[in-house]
């Protein structure tokens, strides 16, 4: 079989005046930027430009004082006629010509033209844009001119690229800012701080902070007044320490809002609402509730989409469906209700504490501990929230009522949908369905969420002639189904191995619906193929997916990768390994490197397998416990237990840096990460050599899996042994140099011999094969 996997195009490092659509979002781009300050002549000032948007930024004194300088000879009459043309074509808002002309022109424009085009391209907010918009930052990086663009545009363009999803560029560019001397607008900074809050929440805390500590370096108000952190810009970090789950982090910025002169809206309890769910303090919710209440904070519905999500991921439907309940009765007592379910939930605890109680346990020392250990940390929790929420330490005697009557609307009838679909109950799923469509508020009908929901539901419990139907009507009362739904029922046909509908449901999407199929529908297929043990149906799937345009993932290349490993062709499993190695819009992860040791391991061929490992090694990775699971089988397959005793050797090392890897030396070179080995592991390991009759091995990982709380199966090494070794050393005409030979293994064969609990010479008494006294 032939793999037709064409190389990805090289990216061009400078812009072309052929640059078309194809430019995405995907293409790669430094992650780090280095800055140059401005060199220390005055001979050019650099010219700010207004921006498409209005943000205004401020420089550091310094740079006001001392502008930078280009090192580029003094301009000609032509490349000022350039530049005249190519800034009033920017000020007519011809972007695309005045790109067209920038590309064009052999010399480097004046930064007002510059920071203008990069701010018209990132205003533009298009994949091709930004693209563009990037590679101009490229050049200028390459030639050492960055300081050459205002902070307006560096900015603007940080701004769009974390909107647009390239969250780790955005963030560079803003430390970039920040390294020399430009304080970036809170709209352009704050906005990458929120997209790194459910990103990567730790890093979105430490550019918050980051910019915070330079903005306090300045005495003036005015030279920070538009830099500064507003209320938004603390949303976006609050949010981040609530999906860390960082209580004390939360308390601390919260406190410093007042410092700043922000004051909590709406939105700052509605993530409070959920660090209360990630703190598993359910009987803080309401509180929540009534301090935005209790505040006259302007209230909205996505405070009470907040709680059903929260009392949906606790599980408790039954409050969830109290809320949405009331709601559609125009109550508006739901601080009530939510007390009142939080004393039932209290009594049904002590009933079940009680009933612990009669019961023994032999483990009191242990959960002592525990309960220590929870104590300790309850506290801690409850000084935070109690500074969070003061109401929650004395509650009003009587539950606030909400200022007005809200109904639900779909987003919230779909929230408890999902909890219906989470938990099975695919009934109640279709009857909130079908209540919504009956709402007379339009609000409250189901849209496309809605209804991929419940496709979502009835896919989940296995039923795709119901999805489909859902399908259809969607079609007839004109709710357009999107890309997910399909996906979705691409992924059930799949699941059911029925591969040719799942074909079908592909052209129909495309053809019929209009929506061309993405890198996670191609994805889906392929893993499909694999179910079925057809890897060429994957690979088909994968060049076809090449041909539409679509640019494979790292998942792509590991489930083709995966359709080979199992199916026994390691070879072109390597060959798709090594174009996903050239694809610079891919990174290599161990997922990947596992794939083709598992390939190898499959047919046996461990020498093919320790190759690949080692160069793994080599490019910085280290197997982990996926890695050697496939080693050990291929080992045992393959017959050689003298590879398993080097494997162990190499494992036991692995185990033990858990306790030396305190005492390594700062310039000493890197160890692996300490091995936890799994019961999969082990158990193949000790299969092996018991198989082989390494006895003194066996027991070494018998008590490894022990220490690591794995029970091992002592019925089928006891049977291995029956069937393999009962007759071992009954020969009584061995010469005595042979049975002074096998004296040490003798021994280790009857310490298993007591552990497995079959008659030896040590049967009664405590083994340990250490000792040499017996």
């Amino acid at each position: 079989m032939s793999i037709n996997i064409p190389s990805p195009p090289s990216p061009s490092p400078s812009p072309s005046p052929s640059s078309s659509s194809s430019s995405s979002s995907s293409s790669s781009f430094p992650s780090t930027l280095h800055w140059l300050p401005p060199p220390p002549s005055t001979t050019t000032s650099t010219t700010s430009s207004k921006p498409t948007r209005a943000f205004c930024f401020q420089a550091t004194a310094h740079q006001r004082t001392q502008p930078a300088t280009t090192d580029l000879p003094f301009p000609s009459n032509k490349n000022i006629n350039d530049d005249q043309t190519l800034l009033s074509l920017l000020r007519q808002r011809k972007t695309e010509q005045a790109w067209t002309h920038y590309s064009q022109s052999p010399h480097l424009p004046t930064p007002t033209c510059l920071s203008r085009l990069v701010a018209q391209l990132s205003y533009q907010s298009t994949p091709q844009s930004l693209s563009r918009a990037r590679s101009i930052v490229t050049r200028l990086r390459n030639e050492r001119q960055l300081h050459r663009l205002d902070a307006n545009s560096l900015g603007l363009l940080a701004s769009t690229s974390a909107k647009s999803g390239h969250t780790l560029y955005a963030s560079s560019l803003i430390k970039s800012m920040l390294r020399t001397g430009y304080l970036p607008h809170v709209k352009a900074w704050s906005a990458v701080v929120s997209r790194l809050s459910t990103e990567s929440p730790s890093e979105s805390i430490s550019l918050f902070d980051s910019v915070t500590r330079r903005v306090r370096r300045f005495a003036d108000p005015s030279i920070v007044a538009d830099s500064k952190p507003d209320t938004a810009a603390f949303n976006a970090v609050l949010n981040a320490c609530a999906n860390l789950g960082d209580k004390s982090k939360f308390l601390k910025l919260f406190d410093e809002m007042h410092e700043w002169g922000c004051e909590a809206d709406v939105l700052t309890y509605n993530v409070m609402i959920k660090l209360c769910a990630r703190a598993d303090r359910k009987d803080l919710l309401v509180f929540v509730l009534e301090r935005i209440i209790e505040k006259r904070i302007r209230f909205c519905m996505t405070t009470l989409h907040s709680l059903v999500a929260a009392y949906v991921g606790f599980d408790d439907l039954e409050t969830a469906e109290k809320i949405v309940q009331a709601m559609r009765e125009g109550r508006n007592d739901l601080c009530k209700i939510l007390r009142d379910a939080y004393l039932e939930d209290l009594n049904r605890a002590k009933e079940d504490d009680n009933d612990d109680d009669n019961y023994d346990y032999d483990g009191e020392d242990d959960d002592e501990k525990e309960d220590t250990k929870d104590s300790s940390q309850n506290k801690i929790d409850d000084i935070v929230f109690e500074k969070l929420l003061p109401n929650s330490i004395e509650p009003c005697s009587e539950p606030p009522l909400l200022p007005k009557v809200y109904a639900p609307n779909s987003r919230i009838y779909t929230t408890l949908m999902k909890g219906y679909m989470k938990a099975g109950r695919v009934t109640d799923t279709v009857k909130t369905l079908e209540a919504m469509r009956h709402q007379d508020d339009k609000a409250s009908h189901p849209d496309n969420v809605t209804y991929t929901t419940v496709v979502s539901a009835f896919v989940k419990a296995g039923l795709m002639d119901r999805a489909r139907e859902v399908l259809a009507e969607m079609t007839r009362i004109s709710v357009p189904a999107n890309r997910i739904t399909y996906n979705i029922l691409l992924k059930g046909y799949c699941q059911q191995l029925q591969i040719d509908k799942a074909k079908e449901l592909l052209r129909e999407m495309a053809d019929d619906a209009g929506i061309k199929p993405d890198v996670v529908s191609y994805n889906i297929l392929i893993d499909g193929c694999i179910l079925i043990d057809d890897s060429a149906g994957a690979l088909a799937f994968f060049n076809e997916m090449r041909e539409q345009g679509i640019t494979p993932t790292k998942i792509s290349y590991t489930t083709l990768m995966k359709a080979f490993a199992l199916s026994g062709q390691p070879k072109l499993a390597n060959k798709v390994f090594d174009e996903m190695l050239r694809d610079p819009r891919v990174k290599v992860d161990l997922v990947a490197w596992n794939m083709l040791v598992e390939g190898y391991c499959r047919l046996g061929l461990v020498e093919e397998a320790k190759k690949v490992i080692q160069r793994m090694k080599e490019n910085g990775f280290y197997p982990n416990v996926s890695t050697y699971g496939s080693l050990a089988n291929g080992i045992g397959l393959a017959r050689k237990p003298g590879e398993a005793l080097l494997l162990w050797k190499e494992i036991k090392e692995r185990c033990e840096m858990k306790k030396e890897g305190e005492n390594q030396y700062s310039d000493s070179p890197p160890l692996p990460p300490p091995l936890k080995p799994d019961e999969g592991l082990l158990d193949t390991l000790a299969d092996i050599c018991v198989r082989a009759a390494f006895f003194k091995k066996a027991l070494e990982i018998v008590a490894c899996m022990e220490e690591n709380g794995i029970p091992p199966n002592k019925t089928k090494y006891k049977k291995i042994y029956v069937e393999m070794h009962s007759r071992m050393f009954t020969s009584k005409h061995a010469s005595q140099a042979r049975q002074d030979r096998r004296v040490e293994k003798k021994r280790a064969a009857e310490a298993f011999k007591f552990w497995l609990g079959l008659p030896n010479s040590y049967y009664g008494s405590e083994w340990d094969y250490g000792s040499n006294d017996r």
